[in-house]
C-alpha cells in the first residue's frame, strides 16, 4: 500500500451559512442525500455542511485533479457509529479510483468557532 495523495482544505464557516442564505439548493447540488441526511441528524449546523465540504474539496486536491472529471457528490462523506468520517465514491470519481487502483480515502475533520479544516489521504494499491 502506498499514498496516492494528501490533500488539505479549510473554509470558513460563515461562507457556508451565507451561501445556504443565498443558494437554497446548495445542499442538494453538492451534497447526497445520506450526507443530508446527517446534517438533518445536527439540526442543519454550517459547522458540520462546512467540515463535510472541505472534505470534499480536500479529496479532490489528494486526487491531484481538483474538481475535474468529476462532481462534489461523487464524493460522500458520512459518520460511522463513533463519529469517525467514512468516504464513499460514486459515478467518475468511482471510475479514477479504480483507474489509479485506489483502495482507500481517509478524512479527518475539525472546526473551530471560525473555521472548519479538513485532510484526506489516498491510499493506492501500486
Amino acid at each position: 500500500m502506498n499514498i496516492f495523495g494528501i490533500g488539505i482544505d479549510i473554509i470558513e464557516i460563515n461562507r457556508i451559512e451565507n451561501v445556504l442564505e443565498r443558494t437554497p439548493r446548495f445542499l442538494e447540488r453538492n451534497f447526497t442525500e445520506k450526507e443530508i441526511d446527517y446534517f438533518k441528524q445536527k439540526n442543519f449546523k454550517s459547522e458540520s455542511i462546512a467540515g463535510n465540504f472541505a472534505s470534499k474539496e480536500a479529496i479532490s486536491k489528494a486526487i491531484g485533479t481538483g474538481i475535474r472529471g468529476f462532481r462534489l457528490k461523487d464524493i460522500e462523506i458520512l459518520r460511522d457509529e463513533l463519529g469517525k468520517p467514512i468516504v464513499n465514491t460514486y459515478n467518475n470519481l468511482r471510475e479514477i479510483c479504480i483507474k489509479y487502483n485506489i483502495k482507500e480515502i481517509k478524512v479527518s475533520i475539525s472546526h473551530s468557532e471560525n473555521y472548519a479544516v479538513a485532510n484526506a489521504i489516498i491510499i493506492s494499491e501500486n
